[in-house]
């Protein structure tokens, strides 16, 4: 019997729903086939997005480096903690690679951040609600120390992980702090961390400093494993550029540690010094009191000024060098001319010497400018010319800007308006001036007439490519007198130093003759009206030696110092004037000029010979033979052949083999550093100056990873016979630095009197001080 067909509907419709789809299906792959979208993305980005995996190669901040190279500041190695939230990295329930405990993680991390229980709590929740795959801590939990690192590490705690990360440091401390300023992480709107100048040079330079990040990318499978085959793109980190001063950084620190027993024995309110070479106008340091750690930012105020560039001052006694220096150009100085101290009237205003208006009575223009006496600049100023000498005070750069390379300069204010003002001026009283411009002046004295620019900035050079974008040079600022003149004025301040009656014979060195000019302006407060009582003075010192051809170059201020009943303003100023004077002309091997002029030899070349012969040709030289080696034939020597030493230094011979250690005592850095190169021993050296202690007994051979630690002292520890004469010589006879350093009234005090009592200023002065001149900022 033949079946009858039946038509299925339902299997039809079936059949054709399910041949749509296919060929849908079919049409969707062969689009993406020929187009490689899916909803107008890029699948081939998708891909890149889910299994490219992309590392920030971190650039590190350019150095901050001394005229030597010595490091200032720089990037050195910290860790940044994160927290692992994400349940998905953890492949053993046994061995969790995720936080599991959150109160328990941040109970910890509490103790060692020291950051509040409840404030972790809240970002590792507040993390977990939001499915984050890992958290940081924000800034408590950057700039951890490899030993923190460690600690954390032995916890164990599951989920923490440590990031290398970079911080800044500053390895001298407090460090010429406002000068070199300080920068530190600072976290972006968009998220990212970065290292940012916030002061002082580091943010002057911040853009030359900051490199540009590199990143590496490649690609990884699901579980972030590296992709066999897979090419790396690395696009390499560019450092920022290393910053070169001028500075050094041994002179600085013999400022550093001056100025800070001086703030532990006195408390001034504020301390300025400079430190320059006259010749080229270089700075070699700078630092002022209050001063702050930029590694912790512990002592920084509200004051961010770098004092010596942006704070003007009424200079006092320093200035009246400037108005002899003026005289003696124009031929009006005549230092055996009498004239009658005590008072001297202008118009209708008398001015008075500092110790009351008495003045010593009829003396010659040497004593007086010796004595400081105000009266004596107001008779010079009639044989100049007032005119004459402003001519002169605007030579001199005073008014204006020297251009140092550093921003928010003053420029102070040169009072001409009323005849007082010039007289005043002429003794540095009621015009304004900054420390920097002190320093530009005085290089004419010091350098034969020539004025030179003052400048920091030695050079901006890229580590990575040694392209140089700035090199400075020395700059001459003029000529305002001639060399016989600057000479004539250095010998008249050299008298200052060592007259009996002279106001700076506390600034006297052991071996070293000086030229100097002490100072003491009185000072405005908060009414603008002059300070008065026997501290409230601004005591300073302008002081170069030695005399005859300086080296060095000075200008201390010590404002308001606590003085003792028994002591002048001009001994905290000495204090720091003769400490880092005396060392810093001994660490420039600048050679005394009481010292006869030592023989010397020059060294042969001893390398190969047998070490008896080469000991005894030394000896017999009157050279010191240091040997290190046991082995019997000379490798290498210090110095090398050809240079000349002085009898009883130290000639280093390496002969290979075992080296015992000699007696250290007495050598300087540099021989360490060279015994250090020729024996290979790890010499760990501790302080500037001479070697005082060593941690291993002269003969003794030191143990496997052992380091030798050198003490050093500066040369007022090591030869404190130099130390005691000077302090002797600060120690003045009641004619001389007694009387010159009245505590009664300063040496500039600009109080002018009638002919016998003093009487408030009269309108002329008090436009010096509307408003108090620490303030001003032009």
């Amino acid at each position: 019997m033949k079946k009858k067909f039946r038509f299925q509907g339902g299997a039809f419709l079936l059949f054709l729903l399910f041949a749509g789809l296919f060929f849908l299906l079919m049409a969707r792959i062969i689009t993406i086939q020929a187009t490689g979208k899916v909803e107008g993305q890029e699948l081939a980005a998708r891909a890149a997005a889910k299994y490219s995996q992309e590392e920030v190669l971190t650039a590190e901040r350019g150095k901050i480096l001394d005229r030597n190279g010595e490091v200032i500041a720089e990037d050195t190695l910290t860790y940044k903690l994160v927290a692992v939230l994400d349940e998905s990295v953890t492949t053993n329930p046994e061995k969790p690679n995720h936080v599991i405990d959150a109160e328990e993680t941040a109970a910890y991390l509490s103790e060692q951040l020291g950051t509040p229980k409840e404030e972790l709590v809240s970002i590792l929740e507040n993390g977990m609600e939001k499915d984050r795959y890992q958290v940081e801590f924000g800034a408590a939990g950057r700039e951890i120390s490899h030993t923190q690192m460690l600690e954390m590490k032995e916890k164990d705690l599951p989920g923490l992980l440590f990031v290398k990360d970079l911080k800044r440091l500053y390895p001298n401390g407090v460090f010429a702090s406002h000068l070199i300023g300080f920068a530190m992480k600072e976290e972006f709107e968009d998220g990212q961390v970065k290292t940012k100048g916030k002061m002082g040079l580091e943010s002057i330079h911040d853009k030359v400093l900051t490199g540009k990040n590199g990143k590496m990318e490649f690609d990884t499978d699901k579980w972030g494993y590296l992709l066999p085959n897979s090419q790396e793109a690395v696009t390499p980190a560019i450092d920022g550029s290393n910053l070169q001063l001028t500075l050094d950084r041994t002179l600085q620190n013999f400022l550093e540690d001056a100025m800070s027993s001086v703030q532990e024995e006195y408390n001034p309110a504020r301390m300025i010094a400079v430190i320059a070479d006259p010749d080229t106008g270089e700075i070699l340091g700078m630092s002022q009191r209050p001063t702050f750690n930029p590694n912790t930012r512990e002592g920084l105020s509200d004051n961010w000024l770098n004092e010596s560039i942006e704070l003007t001052i009424e200079p006092g006694s320093p200035m009246k060098v400037f108005t002899l220096a003026a005289a003696v150009e124009e031929g009006k100085w005549d230092p055996n001319a009498y004239y009658d101290s005590g008072t001297y009237t202008l118009l209708d205003r008398t001015i008075g010497d500092h110790n009351s208006g008495r003045g010593w009575g009829s003396i010659t223009f040497l004593e007086g400018f010796q004595r400081s006496s105000n009266v004596s600049m107001g008779y010079l100023l009639e044989r100049l010319g007032a005119d004459n000498f402003m001519n002169y005070i605007d030579a001199f750069g005073f008014g204006e800007k020297t251009g140092i390379d550093l921003p928010n300069e003053a420029a102070g204010k040169i009072l001409d308006q009323y005849p007082i003002n010039k007289l005043t001026t002429s003794y540095g009283q009621g015009s304004t001036v900054t420390p920097i411009q002190m320093i530009q002046a005085a290089t004419a004295l010091a350098g034969d007439g020539t004025m030179m620019k003052p400048y920091i900035i030695d050079q901006i050079k890229n580590p990575d490519t040694g392209d140089v974008t700035v090199k400075s040079e020395p700059q001459e600022a003029g000529t305002p007198i001639s060399a016989e003149t600057a000479k004539k004025v250095r010998e008249i301040m050299a008298s200052t130093v060592t007259s009996e009656v002279g106001s700076a014979q506390g600034f006297a060195l052991q071996d070293y003759s000086v030229a100097g000019k002490t100072g003491t302006a009185q000072v405005p407060g908060e009414d603008g009206r002059y300070m008065t009582g026997t501290n409230n003075y601004l005591f300073s010192f302008l002081g170069m030696a030695p005399a005859d051809d300086p080296e060095l170059l000075i200008y201390i201020g010590v404002q308001q110092p606590q003085l003792p009943a028994d002591e002048y303003g001009s001994v905290p100023v000495s204090k720091i004037f003769t400490s880092v004077m005396e060392n810093g002309l001994k660490y420039l091997n600048i050679a005394p000029e009481n010292s006869v002029e030592a023989k010397t030899v020059e060294i042969e070349d001893y390398k190969g010979l047998p070490m008896e012969e080469a000991v005894s040709q030394l000896k017999a030289k009157g050279l010191n033979p240091v040997i290190a080696g046991d082995n019997s034939q000379i490798s290498d020597q210090y110095p090398a052949a050809g240079e000349k030493m002085v009898a009883g230094e130290n000639i280093i011979l390496r002969t290979g083999g075992t080296t015992a250690i000699p007696d250290f005592t007495g050598w300087s850095k540099r021989e360490l550093l060279a015994f250090q190169a020729l024996s290979g021993l790890p010499l760990e050296i501790a302080g500037q100056g001479f070697a005082m202690t060593q941690s291993v007994a002269e003969g003794a051979v030191p143990e496997k990873g052992e380091s030798v630690i050198i003490e050093l002292q500066p040369p007022e520890v090591f030869y404190p016979e130099q130390s005691l004469n000077a302090e002797e010589a600060q120690q003045q006879p009641e004619t001389g630095q007694a009387a010159a350093e009245s505590p009664e009234a300063g040496e500039s005090t600009s109080e002018l009197t009638e002919p016998t009592e003093p009487t408030e200023p009269t309108e002329p002065t008090e436009e010096s001080t509307e408003q108090p001149v620490n303030n001003e900022n032009e």
